[in-house]
């Protein structure tokens, strides 16, 4: 199709604004929402998607997602497509996307984040129940270690056990088959795909931390091309942008990637960020949590100049506050610092050690 000349004040003119997909179902329904939101806002451009890529994520399925290592498992092949302007932006599920990203890549956009918690999904047979009510040796499926090693803490009777595919995959297993008794997926998704009726339980805070960023979806863009990172820049949300910098700051504070268990909890309330941090050991039985909060309370101010595009681990938000942006960078620096001084590293580098050897 011939891009169509594009008219109109908003920079983008004489293209058509590419963006590419996985091609997952829920690669698709997250990307068909942030177009509508963009085509709302830009009612005179014409927006493309284009779905090429089964990613290496995608393609390796026999392996837990925690062995294959790459935290950019799921998005390489869509960031190559980025740097060739095949497409000009990529949407992500931001817990995907690793805290640095390769250079001439940035977060553009942050949008407004779902409910960001983990949710259970109970075999036909056990409707109703909660995980505590199930019978003793029941097996939960998850490919998270963050979530066996929280919930295999709590729930000691239960036995966890990887589960890897896609949605609708890790559905009908369980579904289909009695090797599961329930799984942990996360709500946002299940509640995007139209599922939330699945949802036989949210855990909350008290039972599981979610993971950095999840629940939120991230728009990659080439970190020098202005136009289109003012044209997404609009779909920024303030509160989950500084939620997730703080996230996304004590994970990489942490040097976390997918083979530890982290798990964060941020609440945004009266212009104070808290956010509640934690590492815990592979089997849960050792772990190391605490709370800190910080003022976010800083007016936006048009700063224009040379560092108008600072990243705050990896995103570039134009229109958040950029005091309040470092006030959250540095909330989940010193929260990674305060676990560290009591014994994070160790924590975590066994769990590496036990996780590459499984």
């Amino acid at each position: 199709t011939d891009p169509l000349l594009l008219q109109g004040e908003n920079g983008v003119e004489g293209r058509a604004v590419r963006v590419g997909t996985r091609r997952s179902q829920l690669a698709r329904i997250q990307t068909d929402s942030v177009v509508t939101m963009l085509r709302d806002l830009y009612p005179d451009l014409h927006f493309e998607i284009a779905v090429a890529m089964s990613t290496t994520g995608d393609k390796i399925l026999d392996t837990a997602l925690s062995k294959i290592g790459e935290k950019s498992l799921f998005t390489k092949e869509l960031e190559n497509a980025l740097e060739r302007n095949e497409v000009d932006l990529v949407v992500h599920s931001l817990k995907d996307l690793p805290t640095s990203l390769p250079p001439g890549f940035t977060i553009g956009a942050v949008c407004k984040r779902e409910n960001p918690l983990d949710a259970v999904v109970f075999h036909p047979k056990n409707c109703g129940k909660t995980l505590s009510l199930l019978p003793e040796k029941s097996v939960i499926g998850t490919s998270s270690l963050r979530r066996a090693a929280q919930l295999k803490k709590k729930f000691p009777q239960l036995e966890f056990r990887d589960i890897r595919g896609n949605l609708n995959t890790r559905l009908k297993k369980l579904d289909e088959k009695e090797d599961f008794s329930a799984i942990i997926l996360a709500a946002a998704g299940l509640k995007r795909m139209g599922w939330e009726n699945r949802i036989g339980q949210l855990l909350g805070p008290e039972d599981c931390l979610y993971a950095v960023g999840q629940g939120a979806l991230a728009v990659e863009v080439r970190a020098k091309d202005q136009e289109i990172l003012t044209m997404v820049s609009a779909l920024h949300d303030a509160d989950t942008v500084l939620c997730c910098i703080a996230e996304r700051a004590f994970m990489k504070h942490l040097e976390g990637g997918c083979s530890v268990p982290i798990a964060v909890n941020t609440l945004l309330k009266d212009s104070q960020l808290y956010l509640t941090g934690a590492v815990y050991s592979l089997d849960g039985s050792d772990s190391l949590k605490e709370t800190m909060q910080t003022s976010v309370n800083y007016p936006h101010q048009n700063e224009d100049g040379p560092n108008d595009d600072v990243q705050h681990v990896g995103i570039t938000a134009k229109n958040v506050s950029s005091q309040a942006q470092e006030a959250a960078e540095n909330l989940g620096i010193e929260l990674a610092n305060l676990l560290l001084s009591k014994g994070a590293k160790h924590i975590l580098s066994v769990a590496r050690q036990l996780n590459d050897a499984r």
